[in-house]
C-alpha cells in the first residue's frame, strides 16, 4: 500500500458519510477531491488512533467554532444516522460548544441541530 490510499480514502469517506453525501468527482477528475480522498480520509480518518465518533466530535467543535452551518448540518445527520449520537447528545454537545464558541454561534448550531432531528423524525415517521 502507498503512502497515500484513495480506494481506502473513498471507502472511508463512504463509511463517514453513509453514502449521503456523493463524490463530486471521478479518480483524475479534481486533483482537489483526489488529495482530500487520498490524505484526509485515506491517511488521516484511517490510522485508527482515533474512532470516527472521535473524531466526528472534534470535527463538530471545530466547525461549530466557525460558524459553517452547511457542513455542520452534514455532520450531525451523519452522527444520527450511524449511531454515533443520539439527539438528547446533539442538544448535549450544542450547549457545551456554544459556552466556548459563544452565543451567536451557538445560537446557529441549535438551530441546525433542530433542523437535522425534525429531518430525522420525519424520515422515522415520529411526529
Amino acid at each position: 500500500m502507498s503512502r497515500y490510499d484513495r480506494k481506502k480514502g473513498v471507502e472511508l469517506f463512504n463509511e463517514v458519510y453513509c453514502g449521503k453525501v456523493p463524490l463530486p468527482a471521478g479518480e483524475g477528475q479534481s486533483p482537489f477531491i483526489d488529495y482530500m480522498l487520498e490524505t484526509l480520509f485515506g491517511t488521516l480518518w484511517a490510522d485508527g488512533t482515533l474512532s470516527i465518533r472521535d473524531r466526528r466530535l472534534l470535527l463538530i467543535g471545530a466547525i461549530a467554532a466557525q460558524g459553517e452551518a452547511s457542513t455542520l448540518a452534514i455532520q450531525l445527520r451523519s452522527a444520527l444516522l450511524r449511531g454515533e449520537l443520539t439527539p438528547e447528545q446533539l442538544d448535549a454537545v450544542a450547549v457545551f460548544l456554544t459556552q466556548y464558541v459563544g452565543y451567536p454561534k451557538g445560537s446557529q448550531l441549535f438551530q441546525v441541530c433542530n433542523g437535522v432531528k425534525a429531518e430525522a423524525q420525519q424520515k422515522q415517521g415520529t411526529p
